[in-house]
């Protein structure tokens, strides 16, 4: 239709990460309130298409981390345009390389999460 702007359909990674376990064999329960906010976040905006890279007791110091690299290996394929996560410190703890992964590779990132809760 004329002078309908078209709306972007995200193919969204819910990125989430926690520094070490809980003692838990299964994945702690901070993953899994992470998980129902960034489910939450993007069923609020409209996001249908969703996939979850969790890197349950890693640093955020590295970025060689299984499921982030995993989830840029996606985005170099196309197959996600958009990253959601509960907020900066969940993709890295070394605030210069995540700046760049912000600036350079996840350009025209939307407002923060937590301004949302």
């Amino acid at each position: 239709m004329a002078g309908q702007a078209t709306k972007t359909k995200y193919k969204a990674a819910l990125y989430c990460r926690l520094s070490r376990d809980d003692g838990n064999v299964q994945e702690s329960s901070s993953i899994q309130t992470q998980k129902e906010m960034l489910a939450r976040y993007a069923k609020e905006n409209g996001i249908s298409e969703t996939h979850y890279f969790i890197d349950d007791g890693f640093s955020g110091v590295s970025f060689d981390r299984p499921a982030f690299q995993e989830m840029i290996a996606e985005i170099e394929k196309g197959n996600i345009n958009c990253v959601i996560t509960k907020d900066l410190s969940r993709l890295g703890r070394n605030y210069l390389e995540t700046g760049v992964y912000i600036e350079m590779f996840f350009p025209g990132a939307p407002r923060p999460l937590h301004s949302r809760q």
